[in-house]
């Protein structure tokens, strides 16, 4: 058995060390250097080139470096047999609520703002606050994490996801209700899984529905906004801001209009980073779980995408 290590553009040597430590027995191979796909039988990756998957004839689990498992999925190639599993880590929703938490005060308490009067060398104290209403699309793990930390603050916070839900201890909203949903709310938090039913969600007619003047916060997926959208919707009015962590191409192109727009408070997608060290562990969790013909942890269903 051999764990091929499947990430391009990325320094894998934290997981290796790691994964060396917790395991000095087992074979560890690194695209594009694996020499025996025969022995792969463990694929630990990110955004790996698509097809690449099929030239292991002994595959028998494929593990997401991170919580994120869009760029699994969209590989039609995999065997729909093999199990794919995702990494769930505390820290994971503690370092995302932390960002998101950020940008929520940064924006009721206009501190882009202050920074251009400073610029300006401008001293206005006029209305410091703004009166906030959260709106978060998806209150899985991380959503309801970022709910519960907002509502501890006494922000007013609404919950939006694709399925219906009984018994939420916060308002909720479905599919069908997002105009409502977009009505109720002047701050728009998207942690959306990325599916093929919420890929360009944050679009033209998205937009349209908010209540004028909203603020976008997207800590999701690139491919969740249709980028020219966004900028139309703020020379529209539709949106007075935004605060990004994801983008459709990472890096972002030198010549992307988002760099020069100080509407748009950029970040580059470092808001919930994976720590090998919380991590590593639930790989050789799973490994031995392979091992020993046992249910996997954190599998993914492949019908829902996450």
């Amino acid at each position: 058995m051999s764990l091929a290590i499947i990430s391009p553009g990325k320094n894998p040597n934290a997981w290796i060390n790691v994964i060396r430590t917790l395991d000095p027995t087992l074979k560890i191979q690194v695209y594009p250097d694996i020499s025996n796909p025969e022995e792969v039988e463990i694929a630990f990756l990110w955004q790996h080139p698509e097809g690449l998957l099929a030239k292991f004839p002994n595959l028998k689990l494929i593990s997401s470096m991170g919580a994120g498992v869009d760029h699994i999925l969209r590989d039609q190639s995999i065997d729909s047999k093999i199990p794919i599993v995702r990494i769930v880590d505390e820290k994971l929703t503690w370092s995302m609520t932390n960002y998101v938490v950020m940008g929520v005060l940064n924006y009721h308490r206009q501190l882009p703002r202050y920074q251009k009067d400073k610029l300006r060398k401008v001293w206005d104290m006029s209305t410091p606050e703004l009166e906030v209403t959260v709106g978060v699309m998806g209150v899985g793990a991380l959503g309801y994490d970022v709910m519960e930390k907002l509502a501890m603050m006494d922000f007013s916070v609404v919950g939006f996801g694709f399925s219906e839900k009984k018994d939420f201890k916060y308002p909720y909203y479905s599919k069908s209700e997002l105009p409502e949903f977009l009505k109720s709310v002047n701050v728009v938090i998207c942690l959306l899984p990325l599916t093929a039913a919420t890929e360009n969600v944050l679009n033209e007619a998205f937009f349209s529905k908010c209540t004028p003047g909203t603020y976008l916060i997207n800590v999701a997926r690139g491919k969740h906004l249709v980028e020219e959208d966004l900028i139309q919707a703020l020379d529209q009015g539709q949106l007075s801001g935004a605060m990004l962590d994801v983008y459709r191409t990472e890096p972002l192109p030198e010549t992307h209009p988002f760099w020069d727009d100080p509407r748009i408070t950029m970040t580059p997608h470092i808001a919930s980073v994976t720590n090998p060290k919380a991590a590593a562990p639930q790989l050789m969790e799973n490994i031995k779980r392979i091992k020993e013909n046992r249910e996997v942890l954190n599998l993914v269903d492949r019908i829902k995408g996450y």
